[in-house]
């Protein structure tokens, strides 16, 4: 039998009317049989993160400290959910056993899942589906990827296609056994963990936003939802800053050519962005470029040295000197006589003067400047390679809006077109930008 996999947000379960939404989408398609939960957001901008308070408890546990304030308002939550869907999941149980391992000393992955896991007792319940605890099935390795094992444990786990089932979603488990989390807002590849594992036809991602905007409403009033985006191009604008889905949550669709569907669940009528291995026709005809997005936390280390490109290693030391101080890079843009390592500046924290030295000391470059901050902005699509006039219309927009280019980075793959700013040129770029390609 054919299955969907439904990812739903934090959004679309932060109190009982969203999780009334979430029961009427699941019923409304036969085909939805593997359900996915966050935790339960924030019903407003007062709201603290169910997360957060779990994780306060956890600190204030761990130091001896009362954690009766926030615990009390993280019951509050479930409790009231509980009680205005009519449903019972033995809520005040699951708080029993958490407040008390909480006392006795647990895990910080035990702590930190609750939130998915007690979204995950309510919605089975509503939906009569059968809970499954991926701490018994998802293994996840210590550098946090997905142990290959996790796949036929929980297809196993999932295997009957009559019954729906309700997976929380952000955890599983470490090679100890013990409950471990992915990065935060890693529900999302657990639901792709779940659709590859299920076989599923089509992996839902439910938010509240109508599919994938081309740019930042924040920054951009209005965007344009795209219709249509490749993996390769979504992963690209995800990891540029596009907040909508998790930027590791693609490989486990990607590598089985599951497409997916990002919708919004207080709009469900509206058929949202779709992910796919090729686009079809249609979307390559009528659009030039994906999206834009793009990130103002980045520092940049310049150096320039008189024949460069002669001397044998000199990117190998350099990159080295990173590695020594735990520092990846995320572009390296160069020409023969000079070389730039882009960089997130939270890995630098105090170790820029340090890092400075040594490559005085062990490169000899004849300059080393140092930019401390700078914008990346991302123009990304599938076919610019075989666009004409892509760049020249990138730059004279930026040209015409009087932004200054630092950096211009363009792999080889030709997806994408990376041009560094003043932050303080960002927002004005990154309009010019969208006039440009989208009017």
């Amino acid at each position: 039998m054919k299955r969907i996999a439904c990812k739903f947000g934090g959004s679309s379960l932060a109190d009982a009317t969203q999780f009334r939404k979430v029961q009427a989408i699941v019923q409304s398609n036969t085909l939805r049989r593997l359900v996915v939960p966050s935790a339960p957001g924030k019903r407003n901008k007062l709201d603290a993160k169910l997360t957060d308070l779990l994780l306060l408890c956890h600190q204030s546990a761990s130091l001896g400290s009362s954690f009766a304030e926030p615990f009390e308002q993280i019951a509050e939550r479930f409790l009231l959910i509980e009680k205005e869907l009519g449903v019972n999941c033995q809520m005040d149980q699951h708080l029993a056993v958490l407040q008390s391992k909480l006392l006795s000393g647990t895990t910080h992955g035990y702590v930190a899942s609750r939130g998915e896991y007690l979204s995950g007792q309510i919605l089975s319940a509503l939906l009569n589906a059968e809970f499954v605890d991926p701490a018994d099935c998802i293994a996840i390795l210590p550098n946090g990827s997905i142990d290959p094992t996790t796949y036929d444990s929980l297809a196993t786990r999932i295997a009957n296609p009559a019954l729906i089932y309700v997976i929380p979603g952000f955890y599983g488990h470490d090679n100890k056994g013990q409950i471990k989390t992915f990065s935060r807002g890693g529900s999302d590849i657990s639901g792709a963990i779940v659709a590859r594992a299920g076989n599923a036809v089509l992996y839902e991602n439910w938010t509240d936003v109508s599919g994938l905007l081309m740019a930042d409403p924040r920054i951009v009033e209005n965007p344009r939802c795209m219709q249509e985006v490749s993996y390769a191009e979504i992963r690209e604008l995800s990891y540029m800053g596009a907040s909508v889905l998790h930027d590791e949550a693609i490989a486990p669709v990607r590598e089985e050519n599951i497409p997916l569907n990002i919708r919004n669940t207080n709009a469900p009528a509206h058929p949202g962005t779709r992910v796919v291995s090729q686009l079809s026709n249609e979307e390559k005809t009528g659009t030039e470029i994906a999206g834009i997005a793009g990130k103002k936390n980045f520092a940049m280390f310049t150096l320039t040295k008189s024949l460069m490109n002669k001397e044998l290693g000199f990117g190998y030391r350099l990159l080295g000197i990173l590695q020594h101080h735990n520092v990846s890079y995320e572009h390296c843009p160069s020409s023969i006589d000079s070389i730039s390592v882009i960089v997130e500046a939270s890995q630098l924290e105090d170790k820029v003067d340090q890092i400075m030295k040594e490559m005085g000391e062990l490169l000899k470059p004849d300059q080393i400047e140092y930019v401390p901050e700078i914008a990346l902005i991302a123009v990304v699509g599938e076919d610019m390679a075989a666009s004409i006039g892509i760049a020249a219309k990138l730059f004279i927009a930026l040209r015409d809006a009087h932004v200054n280019v630092k950096v211009i980075n363009q792999g080889s793959s030709e997806l994408n077109i990376i041009v560094g700013v003043s932050p303080t040129d960002y927002e004005r770029a990154t309009n010019a930008i969208y006039r440009a390609f989208v009017g």
